[in-house]
Protein backbone atom coordinates (compact mmCIF):
# COMPACT_ATOMS: atom_id res chain seq x y z
CA UNK A 1 0.00 0.00 0.00
CA UNK A 2 1.62 3.31 -1.56
CA UNK A 3 1.39 6.48 0.90
CA UNK A 4 -1.41 7.84 -0.14
CA UNK A 5 -3.18 5.50 0.10
CA UNK A 6 -2.14 5.24 4.06
CA UNK A 7 -4.39 9.00 4.29
CA UNK A 8 -7.66 8.19 6.35
CA UNK A 9 -10.25 10.67 7.40
CA UNK A 10 -9.29 12.90 10.36
CA UNK A 11 -11.86 15.15 12.52
CA UNK A 12 -11.72 18.98 11.62
CA UNK A 13 -13.41 22.12 10.71
CA UNK A 14 -16.41 22.36 8.72
CA UNK A 15 -14.19 24.69 6.06
CA UNK A 16 -11.50 21.89 5.34
CA UNK A 17 -10.41 19.79 3.45
CA UNK A 18 -8.64 17.00 5.17
CA UNK A 19 -5.77 15.14 3.45
CA UNK A 20 -8.00 11.94 2.32
CA UNK A 21 -10.79 14.46 0.68
CA UNK A 22 -7.88 16.19 -1.17
CA UNK A 23 -6.63 12.98 -2.47
CA UNK A 24 -9.93 11.73 -3.46
CA UNK A 25 -11.30 15.11 -4.87
CA UNK A 26 -8.18 15.19 -6.86
CA UNK A 27 -8.43 12.00 -8.45
CA UNK A 28 -11.87 12.92 -9.33
CA UNK A 29 -11.28 16.01 -10.92
CA UNK A 30 -8.21 14.10 -13.55
CA UNK A 31 -10.97 10.66 -13.93
CA UNK A 32 -14.13 12.94 -14.63
CA UNK A 33 -15.91 10.60 -12.18
CA UNK A 34 -15.54 8.00 -9.35
CA UNK A 35 -17.80 5.62 -7.59
CA UNK A 36 -19.82 6.78 -4.75
CA UNK A 37 -18.56 4.16 -2.55
CA UNK A 38 -15.02 6.24 -2.69
CA UNK A 39 -16.29 9.26 -0.95
CA UNK A 40 -16.19 6.84 2.57
CA UNK A 41 -12.85 7.83 3.61
CA UNK A 42 -14.12 11.78 2.96
CA UNK A 43 -17.39 12.53 3.80
CA UNK A 44 -16.34 16.48 4.27
CA UNK A 45 -16.41 16.10 -0.22
CA UNK A 46 -20.36 15.50 0.01
CA UNK A 47 -20.55 18.28 3.34
CA UNK A 48 -18.89 21.13 1.35
CA UNK A 49 -20.87 20.24 -2.07
CA UNK A 50 -17.30 19.70 -3.81
CA UNK A 51 -19.10 16.61 -5.39
CA UNK A 52 -22.37 15.82 -6.58
CA UNK A 53 -24.57 12.64 -8.43
CA UNK A 54 -23.73 11.18 -11.72
CA UNK A 55 -27.27 12.33 -13.20
CA UNK A 56 -26.84 9.03 -15.72
CA UNK A 57 -25.76 6.67 -12.89
CA UNK A 58 -26.72 6.92 -9.04
CA UNK A 59 -23.58 5.24 -8.03
CA UNK A 60 -20.84 6.93 -8.97
CA UNK A 61 -20.38 10.88 -8.47
CA UNK A 62 -18.82 13.60 -10.59
CA UNK A 63 -16.85 16.38 -8.78
CA UNK A 64 -17.69 19.83 -8.74
CA UNK A 65 -14.93 22.18 -10.41
CA UNK A 66 -13.21 23.95 -7.97
CA UNK A 67 -14.32 27.67 -9.20
CA UNK A 68 -17.47 26.45 -9.24
CA UNK A 69 -17.18 25.35 -5.65
CA UNK A 70 -15.74 28.11 -4.39
CA UNK A 71 -18.53 30.18 -5.27
CA UNK A 72 -21.00 28.29 -3.67
CA UNK A 73 -18.82 28.39 -0.44
CA UNK A 74 -17.87 31.89 -0.43
CA UNK A 75 -20.92 33.56 -0.85
CA UNK A 76 -22.05 32.80 2.71
CA UNK A 77 -19.22 32.66 4.00
CA UNK A 78 -18.48 36.56 2.87
CA UNK A 79 -21.24 37.56 5.30
CA UNK A 80 -19.14 36.60 8.12
CA UNK A 81 -16.90 38.32 9.96
CA UNK A 82 -13.17 38.11 10.90
CA UNK A 83 -12.95 34.11 11.40
CA UNK A 84 -15.60 33.48 8.53
CA UNK A 85 -12.71 34.91 6.27
CA UNK A 86 -9.82 33.29 7.33
CA UNK A 87 -11.18 30.19 6.76
CA UNK A 88 -12.73 30.92 3.35
CA UNK A 89 -9.46 31.99 2.72
CA UNK A 90 -7.78 28.45 3.77
CA UNK A 91 -10.70 27.13 1.96
CA UNK A 92 -9.40 29.02 -1.41
CA UNK A 93 -5.84 28.45 -0.76
CA UNK A 94 -6.71 24.57 -1.09
CA UNK A 95 -9.07 24.41 -4.01
CA UNK A 96 -6.83 27.06 -6.37
CA UNK A 97 -4.04 24.69 -6.90
CA UNK A 98 -6.19 21.93 -8.11
CA UNK A 99 -7.90 24.07 -11.23
CA UNK A 100 -5.69 23.07 -13.69
CA UNK A 101 -6.32 18.91 -13.31
CA UNK A 102 -10.49 20.17 -13.93
CA UNK A 103 -11.39 19.10 -17.28
CA UNK A 104 -14.49 20.75 -19.23
CA UNK A 105 -17.81 18.79 -18.40
CA UNK A 106 -20.54 19.12 -20.67
CA UNK A 107 -22.74 17.82 -17.56
CA UNK A 108 -22.36 21.06 -15.34
CA UNK A 109 -24.98 22.88 -17.19
CA UNK A 110 -26.80 21.34 -15.03
CA UNK A 111 -26.16 20.38 -11.42
CA UNK A 112 -27.83 18.02 -9.58
CA UNK A 113 -28.58 19.44 -6.10
CA UNK A 114 -28.96 16.54 -3.53
CA UNK A 115 -30.41 17.35 -0.12
CA UNK A 116 -33.20 19.74 0.96
CA UNK A 117 -30.46 22.33 2.49
CA UNK A 118 -28.22 22.30 -0.20
CA UNK A 119 -31.22 23.37 -2.97
CA UNK A 120 -32.61 26.12 -0.22
CA UNK A 121 -28.86 27.35 0.08
CA UNK A 122 -28.62 27.23 -3.92
CA UNK A 123 -31.64 29.21 -4.56
CA UNK A 124 -30.63 31.84 -1.86
CA UNK A 125 -27.84 32.52 -4.02
CA UNK A 126 -29.51 33.14 -6.65
CA UNK A 127 -32.32 35.54 -5.39
CA UNK A 128 -29.16 36.97 -3.90
CA UNK A 129 -27.48 37.85 -7.09
CA UNK A 130 -31.16 38.46 -9.17
CA UNK A 131 -31.24 41.87 -10.62
CA UNK A 132 -34.16 41.93 -12.96
CA UNK A 133 -37.04 39.49 -12.92
CA UNK A 134 -37.95 36.10 -10.76
CA UNK A 135 -40.41 33.93 -12.20
CA UNK A 136 -42.10 31.04 -10.00
CA UNK A 137 -44.42 28.30 -10.38
CA UNK A 138 -45.74 26.87 -7.55
CA UNK A 139 -48.39 23.60 -7.55
CA UNK A 140 -51.23 23.16 -5.06
CA UNK A 141 -52.91 26.09 -3.88
CA UNK A 142 -51.59 26.58 0.25
CA UNK A 143 -48.54 26.84 1.02
CA UNK A 144 -47.44 26.15 4.74
CA UNK A 145 -47.08 29.49 6.60
CA UNK A 146 -43.29 28.87 7.13
CA UNK A 147 -42.66 28.34 3.38
CA UNK A 148 -44.53 31.64 2.90
CA UNK A 149 -42.43 33.31 5.65
CA UNK A 150 -39.55 32.35 4.24
CA UNK A 151 -40.84 33.40 0.45
CA UNK A 152 -41.73 36.72 2.32
CA UNK A 153 -38.39 37.90 3.24
CA UNK A 154 -37.08 36.76 -0.48
CA UNK A 155 -39.76 38.96 -1.75
CA UNK A 156 -38.97 42.07 0.52
CA UNK A 157 -35.40 41.32 -0.43
CA UNK A 158 -36.04 41.13 -4.52
CA UNK A 159 -38.59 44.34 -3.60
CA UNK A 160 -36.08 46.71 -1.84
CA UNK A 161 -33.43 46.05 -5.42
CA UNK A 162 -36.65 46.86 -7.93
CA UNK A 163 -36.10 43.19 -8.90
CA UNK A 164 -40.14 42.25 -10.79
CA UNK A 165 -41.58 38.63 -8.78
CA UNK A 166 -44.39 37.12 -11.03
CA UNK A 167 -45.77 33.60 -9.04
CA UNK A 168 -48.29 31.52 -10.62
CA UNK A 169 -50.76 29.68 -7.77
CA UNK A 170 -53.35 26.87 -8.43
CA UNK A 171 -57.50 28.56 -8.13
CA UNK A 172 -57.29 27.32 -4.42
CA UNK A 173 -54.81 30.02 -3.45
CA UNK A 174 -57.47 32.31 -3.80
CA UNK A 175 -59.16 30.86 -1.01
CA UNK A 176 -55.83 31.21 1.32
CA UNK A 177 -55.55 33.61 3.92
CA UNK A 178 -51.93 33.25 4.38
CA UNK A 179 -50.95 33.47 0.35
CA UNK A 180 -53.40 36.71 0.42
CA UNK A 181 -51.42 38.19 3.59
CA UNK A 182 -47.78 37.56 1.87
CA UNK A 183 -49.07 39.49 -1.20
CA UNK A 184 -50.48 41.76 0.57
CA UNK A 185 -47.11 42.52 2.41
CA UNK A 186 -45.04 43.04 -0.47
CA UNK A 187 -44.59 46.70 -1.78
CA UNK A 188 -47.13 47.00 -5.18
CA UNK A 189 -45.64 47.44 -8.32
CA UNK A 190 -43.00 44.33 -7.50
CA UNK A 191 -45.24 41.48 -7.28
CA UNK A 192 -47.74 40.10 -9.64
CA UNK A 193 -49.85 36.84 -9.10
CA UNK A 194 -51.84 34.57 -11.21
CA UNK A 195 -53.92 31.42 -10.87
CA UNK A 196 -54.43 28.96 -13.10
CA UNK A 197 -56.48 25.50 -12.85
CA UNK A 198 -54.18 22.92 -13.63
CA UNK A 199 -50.17 23.23 -13.94
CA UNK A 200 -47.07 21.54 -13.59
CA UNK A 201 -43.90 20.89 -11.53
CA UNK A 202 -42.66 23.46 -9.53
CA UNK A 203 -39.72 25.73 -11.59
CA UNK A 204 -37.98 28.92 -10.29
CA UNK A 205 -35.96 31.23 -12.88
CA UNK A 206 -33.70 34.15 -11.98
CA UNK A 207 -32.42 36.81 -14.54
CA UNK A 208 -33.67 34.37 -17.50
CA UNK A 209 -30.48 33.07 -16.47
CA UNK A 210 -30.54 30.26 -13.88
CA UNK A 211 -33.63 27.66 -13.61
CA UNK A 212 -34.30 25.78 -10.84
CA UNK A 213 -36.98 22.14 -10.72
CA UNK A 214 -37.42 19.18 -8.59
CA UNK A 215 -35.73 16.08 -9.88
CA UNK A 216 -37.85 13.41 -7.90
CA UNK A 217 -41.31 13.27 -6.51
CA UNK A 218 -40.21 13.97 -3.13
CA UNK A 219 -38.86 16.96 -4.12
CA UNK A 220 -35.18 16.87 -1.95
CA UNK A 221 -33.34 16.58 -5.31
CA UNK A 222 -33.16 19.58 -7.63
CA UNK A 223 -32.31 20.35 -11.12
CA UNK A 224 -30.23 23.98 -11.55
CA UNK A 225 -30.12 24.42 -15.19
CA UNK A 226 -27.89 26.82 -16.79
CA UNK A 227 -27.90 25.93 -20.05
CA UNK A 228 -29.14 28.59 -22.40
CA UNK A 229 -31.01 26.47 -24.33
CA UNK A 230 -33.05 24.93 -21.81
CA UNK A 231 -33.59 27.88 -19.72
CA UNK A 232 -35.31 29.91 -22.66
CA UNK A 233 -37.45 26.80 -23.63
CA UNK A 234 -38.44 26.81 -19.54
CA UNK A 235 -39.34 30.47 -19.56
CA UNK A 236 -41.78 29.75 -22.88
CA UNK A 237 -43.27 27.33 -20.72
CA UNK A 238 -43.81 29.54 -17.96
CA UNK A 239 -45.01 32.45 -20.66
CA UNK A 240 -47.76 30.09 -21.94
CA UNK A 241 -49.34 29.40 -18.15
CA UNK A 242 -48.80 32.88 -17.20
CA UNK A 243 -51.17 33.68 -20.79
CA UNK A 244 -53.99 31.29 -19.49
CA UNK A 245 -53.88 32.20 -15.92
CA UNK A 246 -56.00 34.44 -14.32
CA UNK A 247 -54.95 37.46 -12.26
CA UNK A 248 -55.46 36.72 -8.34
CA UNK A 249 -57.18 40.22 -8.22
CA UNK A 250 -59.84 39.54 -10.81
CA UNK A 251 -62.71 36.82 -9.97
CA UNK A 252 -62.98 33.65 -11.83
CA UNK A 253 -64.35 33.28 -15.40
CA UNK A 254 -68.02 32.49 -14.90
CA UNK A 255 -68.45 28.83 -17.43
CA UNK A 256 -70.03 29.84 -20.20
CA UNK A 257 -73.90 28.13 -18.82
CA UNK A 258 -76.70 29.42 -16.89
CA UNK A 259 -76.09 25.63 -14.67
CA UNK A 260 -74.95 26.97 -11.15
CA UNK A 261 -71.57 25.46 -11.70
CA UNK A 262 -68.48 26.93 -9.96
CA UNK A 263 -65.29 27.06 -12.28
CA UNK A 264 -63.53 24.53 -9.15
CA UNK A 265 -66.39 22.15 -10.35
CA UNK A 266 -66.14 23.14 -13.92
CA UNK A 267 -62.61 21.83 -13.29
CA UNK A 268 -63.40 18.57 -11.58
CA UNK A 269 -66.20 17.84 -14.47
CA UNK A 270 -63.36 18.36 -17.23
CA UNK A 271 -61.10 15.77 -15.36
CA UNK A 272 -64.15 12.69 -14.60
CA UNK A 273 -65.12 12.94 -18.14
CA UNK A 274 -61.47 12.40 -19.42
CA UNK A 275 -61.70 9.42 -16.88
CA UNK A 276 -59.07 10.09 -14.44
CA UNK A 277 -59.84 8.66 -10.81
CA UNK A 278 -60.84 10.81 -7.47
CA UNK A 279 -57.18 10.83 -6.24
CA UNK A 280 -56.00 11.93 -9.73
CA UNK A 281 -58.31 14.74 -9.62
CA UNK A 282 -57.62 15.84 -6.53
CA UNK A 283 -53.88 15.83 -6.86
CA UNK A 284 -54.36 17.79 -10.26
CA UNK A 285 -56.54 20.51 -8.96
CA UNK A 286 -54.47 21.02 -5.54
CA UNK A 287 -57.58 19.80 -3.71
CA UNK A 288 -58.31 17.26 -1.19
CA UNK A 289 -59.96 13.81 -2.24
CA UNK A 290 -63.03 14.75 0.20
CA UNK A 291 -63.14 18.39 -1.16
CA UNK A 292 -63.81 16.33 -4.70
CA UNK A 293 -65.50 14.38 -3.88
CA UNK A 294 -67.84 16.90 -2.02
CA UNK A 295 -67.82 18.84 -5.60
CA UNK A 296 -68.84 15.51 -7.83
CA UNK A 297 -71.65 14.89 -5.37
CA UNK A 298 -72.53 18.90 -5.57
CA UNK A 299 -72.80 18.00 -9.67
CA UNK A 300 -75.25 15.34 -9.41
CA UNK A 301 -77.39 16.62 -7.31
CA UNK A 302 -77.56 20.15 -10.01
CA UNK A 303 -77.72 17.70 -13.59
CA UNK A 304 -80.07 15.43 -11.14
CA UNK A 305 -78.25 12.43 -12.05
CA UNK A 306 -78.24 9.06 -10.32
CA UNK A 307 -74.32 7.30 -11.51
CA UNK A 308 -71.64 8.60 -12.25
CA UNK A 309 -71.49 7.49 -15.61
CA UNK A 310 -74.88 9.09 -16.06
CA UNK A 311 -73.87 12.67 -14.76
CA UNK A 312 -70.49 12.41 -17.62
CA UNK A 313 -73.15 11.90 -19.86
CA UNK A 314 -75.33 14.79 -18.52
CA UNK A 315 -72.10 16.71 -18.72
CA UNK A 316 -71.50 16.22 -22.25
CA UNK A 317 -74.76 16.32 -22.93
CA UNK A 318 -75.23 20.15 -21.62
CA UNK A 319 -72.17 21.24 -23.28
CA UNK A 320 -70.95 21.79 -19.77
CA UNK A 321 -67.69 19.20 -21.16
CA UNK A 322 -66.47 18.61 -24.58
CA UNK A 323 -66.20 14.46 -25.41
CA UNK A 324 -62.53 15.01 -26.87
CA UNK A 325 -63.27 12.60 -30.05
Amino acid sequence: MGKDEDISHRPHGDLELCDAGLRIYTKALRDGHLPRSALEPAPCLTELALVHPDPQDHDWIRPVPPSAALTHLLQPVTREIHERIRLSAALADSLAPLASVASTDPNLAITVLEGIPLIEAAIQNATDGAREEVLTLQPSGSRPVEQLKKGLERALSLAERNVTLRHIYQHPARYSPAVKAYVDEVPPGHIQVRTIEQTVERLFVFDRAVAFIPANARRDVALEIRHPALVRYLIQVYEVLWAQAEPLTSPLRAPAHDLPITPVQLGVARLLVEGNTDQVVARKLAISVRTCRAHIAKLMQTLGATTRTHLGALLVRAGIVELDR
